[in-house]
């Protein structure tokens, strides 16, 4: 699944974000919108990591929904 199709499926995607990234609040995902770099972004805030490693995990968790 590309980035395209997860934006257009955002709303039925985003409580599989939400147990992937626990910490991540509704406003979070709601923010995000299904964009990559939001959705790095607000990884990196919530867990303090890298972005390489918030990159490294949403694309891992990108090939797990495809």
């Amino acid at each position: 699944m590309n980035w395209d199709q997860i934006q257009g499926k955002w709303t039925e995607l985003k409580g599989k974000a939400r147990s992937e990234w626990g910490e991540l609040t509704d406003d979070d995902l709601a923010e995000a919108r299904g964009d990559r770099e939001q959705l790095i972004g607000k990884i990196q805030q919530r867990y303090g990591k890298a972005r390489a490693e918030a990159e490294r995990e949403v694309d891992q968790w990108q090939a797990r929904i495809s």
